[in-house]
């Protein structure tokens, strides 16, 4: 089974006949080509032309991040898998307002209904957490009572909001985030928040790029020029799931101190111990396995992703109706 690899240290990647080397001061590491799913770069990475085509040849897909872990691009392999009906179809379902508000509605709901089992796993020990459960709660019905992507956009805020203030009755006070600020981040949550959804994003990506789904035909968020659009759709049912449980666990059991962050208040990102540890968990995350109720058999939380899309790939072939992902464990 091919995993992620993680490369955090500034380097070159050159290329000898079927094996690439990882060459930095340290010294030179071959990496395992055939082990290999798809490669985030954290450090400043040089490669010929003859790695590039090599790993597009084995189909590894490199995402690249830049000091603060904010997702930068991706180096995408040719995509063997696209089909031309699946792409006609995803298009016709952003084109047609209904179709597309009505995957917008899901992406929100699904990553509302996630967030809300996240607060209501803490309620029973923090009595705080129930306002802000109803807060959200509330809001659930205006998800399908707009018409419109702004609207949609505006309550997925608004959810998001209240959710980031209820952390703060969560996390330890050297770790209460005060308001959402992304770039730069200005504290430690949310510079844990920002590099998390930034792996995400890439995660989404990588399985995209196995699915017949063309990466830059989005409902919830505009597509652009140059843009893996589809990533951030579906990347919202997941952060609550696998980005904010990694910061839960990293937080909570305080396993992270300040030799993890560098900065200061109003711009503050990971240093490389705390990439690593946050990497170690979130690698450990999506290798986990849960027993999926309906195949019967384990998945990883990796592999739920993909099932998501294939999901999303039914819907817009008219097979089967799109529901989102809402953990059941």
């Amino acid at each position: 089974m091919r995993t992620n690899y993680y490369i955090i240290k500034d380097g070159i990647l050159r290329r000898k006949e079927n094996t690439v080397y990882f060459i930095n001061k340290e010294g030179k590491r071959a990496l395992p080509i055939n082990k290999i799913y798809a490669i985030y770069a954290y450090g400043n990475l040089s490669f010929t032309s003859g790695v590039v085509s090599y790993l597009a040849r084995n189909g590894i897909p490199i995402h690249f991040f830049n000091s603060y872990g904010f997702y930068e691009g991706s180096l995408y392999p040719r995509e063997t898998l696209v089909a031309g009906d699946v792409t006609i179809k995803q298009a016709e379902h952003y084109s047609n307002k209904s179709k597309r508000c009505y995957l917008a509605k899901r992406f929100v709901e699904g990553a509302t209904r996630n967030i809300l089992r996240n607060l209501n796993y803490y309620s029973s020990s923090n009595l705080s957490l129930k306002k802000y459960i109803e807060n959200i709660e509330s809001e659930i019905p205006r998800i399908d009572g707009y018409d419109t992507i702004p609207q949609i956009m505006s309550v997925e805020g608004h959810i998001r909001d209240i959710y980031y203030n209820a952390l703060d009755e969560i996390f330890p006070e050297e770790f209460r985030m005060g308001t959402r600020v992304k770039r730069p981040p200005n504290n430690k949550a949310n510079a844990l928040i920002s590099f998390g959804n930034s792996l995400m994003y890439a995660t989404v990506l990588s399985e995209i790029y196995n699915t017949q789904l063309n990466p830059t035909i989005s409902y919830l968020h505009e597509p652009f020029e140059r843009r893996f659009s589809l990533s951030l759709d579906v990347a919202e049912i997941f952060k609550p799931i696998i980005v904010d449980r990694v910061i839960f666990k990293l937080v909570n059991k305080r396993m992270l101190n300040d030799g993890d962050f560098v900065g200061e208040l109003g711009d503050m990102l990971l240093s490389d111990s705390g990439r690593r540890k946050f990497l170690q968990e979130y690698h450990d995350r999506l290798s986990r396995t849960i027993k999926h109720k309906s195949l019967g058999r384990e998945v990883s939380y990796q592999r739920l992703i993909r099932l998501e899309l294939y999901k999303l790939v039914k819907h817009v072939l008219g097979t089967q109706e799109y529901k989102p992902l809402v953990i059941w464990w």
